[in-house]
């Protein structure tokens, strides 16, 4: 059970490094503009700043999920493996979180919610 929940948690912050290339690098790229369901270029070019800090938070949940899933899976135990489990809570249940807020903001969005909280750690 600890294997699979080290191996969604890394899966989950995987995901969220992909999702902060599409947001903080890729963002004016039609095939990434339009996987967010933006209607024009224009339209991206006037988010770009929102996107591009967004992304910066999934790149940061991700790096705590990968430093957590690290220190379980590489630390001695006993301190190691308790910071390395807050970590990965803290961080795969943000994402989850984000993933609900996500859900709620309309039927539009419960494909792509459903992606980003479908990977979170759970033992």
């Amino acid at each position: 059970m600890i294997l699979a929940s080290l191996v969604f948690a890394f899966l989950a912050a995987v995901l969220h490094v992909y999702i902060f290339t599409m947001e903080s690098i890729n963002w004016t790229k039609p095939k990434v503009w339009k996987t967010f369901n933006l209607p024009s270029q224009e339209h991206a070019e006037i988010t770009k700043s929102l996107a591009y800090n967004q992304g910066f938070y999934n790149l940061f949940l991700a790096i705590g999920a990968f430093v957590g899933v690290g220190l379980v899976a590489f630390g001695a135990g006993g301190a190691a493996a308790v910071a390395g489990w807050t970590l990965i809570f803290s961080s795969c249940g943000s994402m989850l979180l984000a993933a609900v807020v996500l859900a709620l903001t309309g039927k539009a969005s419960l494909r792509p919610a459903t992606i980003q909280g479908s990977l979170r750690c759970s033992p």
